[in-house]
């Protein structure tokens, strides 16, 4: 599993996406303390599904919408941890848009 080798730390959190059929999650975590820094969701946004068509849409802007809370809280460089999905569709999509928002990983 991808968690037992990715950890983030005070300087470089861990940017974790999980993927349901219907919704997209990402959390920005401190391992170190155990604590979510910055999180954003389609359940906790719902606007970021309006106007989009396609799943693969809304997840690029949740990724651009987590890189934006982050750069807002003094973050820009993070650990990404795709969890048990694979890196493509959604995941990959969330993780282009976290990089156009300014996220470096």
């Amino acid at each position: 599993m991808v968690r037992k080798k990715v950890s983030g730390t005070a300087q470089r959190p861990r940017l974790s996406v999980f993927r349901s059929t219907k919704n997209i999650t990402a959390q920005i975590i401190d391992d170190s303390v155990g604590r979510t820094l910055v999180s954003a969701s389609t359940i906790q946004d719902p606007e970021a599904k309006k106007g989009e068509k396609g799943k693969i849409a809304v997840a690029k802007k949740i990724g651009k919408i987590i890189a934006e809370r982050a750069l807002a809280k003094g973050i820009d460089k993070v650990v990404f941890d795709r969890g048990r999905f694979r890196y493509h569709g959604r995941v990959k999509a969330l993780a282009e848009g976290a990089r156009e928002g300014g996220l470096k990983f």
